[in-house]
């Protein structure tokens, strides 16, 4: 199943839904078994990516905390409900011009379904009403 590509559909169709709860990304130096990280549960992890200074995972703030996990940025989780294509050319462009207008930082993560955009939690309602306009 093939996502979409046209720029226009994309953007009327898109339709952002927050995710619940408060995330943050933290980084680990290793999953091995004898680190502290065993005691993260994998379903927990939203999102998993290797850097050379370690691992970055994503998760909500509750299970951070309770691991005693640094972090420095609580985030609101949106999802761009559209199935766009990995091919797609613009969508992030288009979406992160006009959050930036507004002053809003934004971190896209393109996942093989959807985008989703972890955005500072003070700026969720002003986000989703911008993203939300594209569709009218």
């Amino acid at each position: 199943m093939t996502g979409e590509k046209d720029l226009e559909r994309l953007l009327k169709t898109m339709k952002p839904k927050q995710n619940l709860g408060d995330f943050v990304f933290c980084t680990v130096e290793t999953l091995h078994a004898t680190s502290l990280q065993t005691k993260i549960d994998f379903t927990d992890i939203i999102l998993m990516f290797r850097e050379d200074e370690g691992y970055t995972i994503v998760l909500k703030k509750e299970i951070a905390d309770n691991l005693n996990l640094e972090y420095s940025f609580v985030a609101s989780w949106i999802t761009l409900t559209v199935h766009s294509s990995l091919e797609a050319v613009g969508l992030t462009a288009v979406f992160s011009k006009a959050l930036s207008d507004k002053d809003i930082s934004c971190n896209v993560v393109a996942a093989y379904y959807h985008d989703h955009l972890f955005v500072d939690k003070k700026d969720t309602n002003k986000a989703m009403e911008i993203l939300t306009g594209f569709s009218k």
